[in-house]
């Protein structure tokens, strides 16, 4: 059994931050209110998943876990026994009782839990020492890719057909090959992207970056190169969000110097094939990026949380509150949740 601590009211805190955000095409004003939950755990989240405006999931270190089932107002928080030194850096939910996550680091663990987090089952281990595990996305309820750093030289790429029950290894032939020093960064578990019926989006990292696009559920790849910031292991994309086809916006920069305003942020308009640098960037290194709608998108990080009104193009200040790591919203796109360092935030509007 998993050790659980329940927080009931007073939920979320009353302070309320109001940012006033005018409406690119609108012209209309719309609020942001930005409300601090109580967290009752020591965890640096990193995985998310808002399944609807009432479920919402996250994961972090020392085997932590959060659930709630009222809009991201009382949590639940859940030690999972057996990895109370293990980082669950990527998480999937597919409703208030199942989820799926996935551990950072070897050996690389993939769990699922059938009845709230109560209990957990393994159902995918790698004892290999190069195993990373750096994102999870599904296209539906049944099929989806989980992908980490290269294991002998090539992407390691899992797929599931039964809703994450068994996970197979994709064939040799449609693993790409990752240059020297290229691997993933699971700082939100927000590389991946699946999306409309058979695509998927995954972001390289480190020495060479690089996305890698498929049409055909990830059976084949063609290579996209926006020019983000490259070249050390701490460089590089962070993480890609598209919000059709062809529009999508990447952040990214170097960890190590999150100040840095060059060459961490790019949007497409033509599904990945050119890319642009904004006449705005974001305040440093972003480590998740988040659409709201065809235009805005929330990014956020380590120093701040920024958003853009058209389409990647410029972006501002929304949010100076430090130690943010990853962004998630309802598919209403009515709730945002923001979990970070002992933190937890919902973004209402």
């Amino acid at each position: 059994m998993a050790r659980i601590f329940q927080i009931r009211k007073p939920g979320c805190k009353s302070l309320t931050i109001i940012l006033i955000i005018l409406s690119y095409y609108q012209g209309v004003s719309q609020s942001l209110s930005f409300e601090p939950c109580v967290v009752s755990v020591q965890s640096s989240f990193r995985g998310i998943s808002v399944v609807s405006d009432t479920v919402v999931w996250v994961s972090g270190n020392n085997g932590w876990v959060g659930r709630s089932v009222n809009g991201a107002i009382d949590w639940n928080f859940l030690q999972i026994p057996g990895f109370e030194k293990f980082d669950f850096r990527t998480i999937y939910a597919f409703d208030e009782h199942s989820a799926l996550l996935a551990t950072a680091g070897a050996p690389a663990f993939i769990l699922l839990t059938r009845d709230g987090g109560t209990t957990w089952k393994e159902v995918y281990k790698n004892e290999d020492p190069a195993a990373f595990i750096d994102g999870v996305d599904f296209w539906n309820h049944h099929e989806g890719l989980i992908y980490g750093d290269p294991i002998n030289g090539k992407m390691l790429l899992l797929y599931t057909h039964d809703g994450g029950t068994t996970w197979q290894l994709v064939s040799e032939q449609s693993r790409p090959m990752l240059h020297d020093g290229e691997a993933s960064f699971a700082a939100s578990g927000t590389g991946i992207q699946c999306l409309d019926e058979s695509m998927v989006v995954i972001a390289t990292g480190g020495k060479t970056s690089r996305l890698f696009i498929s049409q055909d559920k990830g059976k084949s790849w063609n290579i996209s190169t926006p020019e983000i910031i490259q070249g050390r292991e701490s460089t590089g994309i962070f993480s890609v969000n598209f919000w059709s086809s062809r529009n999508g916006i990447i952040v990214g920069g170097d960890f190590q110097y999150d100040s840095l305003l060059h060459r961490n942020s790019l949007y497409t308009r033509n599904g990945g094939k050119t890319w642009h640098l904004p006449v705005t960037p974001p305040r440093g290194y972003r480590e998740c990026v988040v659409h709201l709608s065809k235009k805005m998108a929330l990014a956020t990080g380590p120093s701040g949380t920024d958003i853009t009104r058209n389409g990647g193009k410029d972006w501002q200040s929304v949010n100076d509150e430090k130690s943010f790591h990853v962004l998630g919203i309802s598919p209403s796109g009515k709730l945002i949740v923001m979990a970070g360092v002992n933190k937890i935030s919902r973004v209402r509007r």
